[in-house]
């Protein structure tokens, strides 16, 4: 048997009005170019006859047992023999027939081919109102800023990409933000990805469509914050510690003034708490980008694996436990202090410093020794993969 150039992977639920006319469109393009290709019909538990009709206009059904979207494109998807794959959708919104560009940039390179309909053309009626100016825009630009991709429409359907390439991602998600995982995870290997206008058509159905807009859009954005610890965790978790920390040194002599208003003790407390918030922040991030590097949810970091080079459980220990024997000591200060007055009413502008300092320094031991004894249970995990 021919091993074809190009596999055109198409998901299905019950999708028995427009399904024909789509594959149809698909072969005759196929027929135009001059191209051996395949098409396959990733089956989501259809009830409706989509599956015959998809053998009777000469696709090769795969039954996907797992509900989503991810899941069918991805039970599709690893049955392909091409080296080139185009996924579209079954609802003729897109023309399968004009893959020509998708095909062309896959020759010249590319590792992924991006449909864009902003760049193209949006038909009336194709697209709602709220996923146009809101939904789209929005989380395609987040994911821009995110991870630095140059990608202008991140969720369009209509896309192209080499099998090397999708193997290399070993995408996980089974729903609707499948679409996004692809274009993360290509952005993060260092994948080219290029971008072809095309245009959105109204589909053909008389049902509503499986996209539900509050719902899809929510675990669409979900995902990208995830994937983004550094954004989400690190980063904001360095700022806030430095801030407190500024803060608390700040005030440690005694009250400020900034014009006429006195910061003293409560903004010393505020501040300890945007510390340990802080720290706290940068240690779940350390944690959360350690776990998806050694799950292969994100690529190897040459930067994050020296800097978890000198993050070893016996460093994390060492500096618990300085911190530790700071916070103690700082305390049992404060307790001889009292006690040397009888037990009496101490002066609240310096015990209460001091024992913020010291209720600091314990918290922090705690923080640095539990995430660094974490942290080498994930190395263990690590090393076993």
């Amino acid at each position: 048997m021919t091993t074809p150039v190009v596999t055109i992977v198409i998901p299905c639920l019950n999708e028995a009005e427009t399904l024909a006319t789509v594959i149809r469109k698909t072969a005759a393009g196929l027929v135009r170019q001059g191209i051996h290709g395949e098409i396959i019909v990733a089956d989501n538990g259809s009830t409706d006859g989509s599956q015959a009709i998809a053998i009777a206009e000469g696709a090769t059904v795969v039954p996907v047992p797992q509900r989503g979207y991810g899941a069918a494109l991805h039970g599709g998807i690893s049955a392909a023999r091409a080296p080139f794959v185009v996924m579209g959708d079954a609802d003729d919104s897109y023309d399968m027939a004009a893959i020509d560009p998708f095909l062309e940039r896959l020759r010249n390179g590319a590792d992924v081919v991006m449909g864009n309909r902003f760049a193209g053309r949006i038909m009336p009626n194709a697209m709602p109102w709220l996923h146009k100016w809101l939904g789209n825009p929005v989380l395609s630009w987040l994911g821009r800023t995110l991870f630095g991709s140059s990608v202008g429409d991140f969720h369009c359907g209509l896309r192209a990409f080499t099998k090397d390439a999708w193997t290399a991602m070993k995408l996980q998600t089974s729903g609707m933000e499948y679409a996004s995982e692809m274009v993360i995870k290509a952005a993060l290997f260092g994948m080219r990805i290029d971008e072809v206008p095309i245009t959105l058509y109204k589909d053909g159905r008389s049902r509503p469509p499986h996209l539900r807009t509050w719902r899809d859009g929510w675990r669409h954005l979900r995902f990208m914050l995830a994937y983004a610890p550094n954004w989400v965790l690190l980063t904001p978790g360095i700022v806030l510690a430095f801030l407190g920390a500024a803060v608390m040194l700040w005030l440690l002599p005694g009250a400020q003034h900034i014009g006429a208003i006195e910061l003293d003790i409560n903004t010393l407390t505020v501040a300890a708490a945007v510390l340990l918030f802080g720290v706290q922040l940068a240690l779940f991030g350390m944690l959360a980008k350690k776990y998806m590097i050694a799950s292969g949810l994100l690529p190897e970091s040459a930067r994050f694996a020296k800097i978890n080079a000198n993050l070893t459980l016996e460093a994390g220990l060492v500096t618990g436990l300085l911190l530790f024997i700071v916070g103690v000591g700082v305390i049992a200060r404060v307790f001889v202090g009292w006690q040397s007055i009888g037990f009496a009413e101490l002066d609240p502008s310096q015990s209460a410093r001091q024992t913020i300092v010291g209720a600091v320094a314990l918290i922090l031991a705690g923080q640095v020794g539990f995430t660094s004894l974490f942290m080498s249970i994930l190395g263990l995990n690590f090393r076993a993969r």
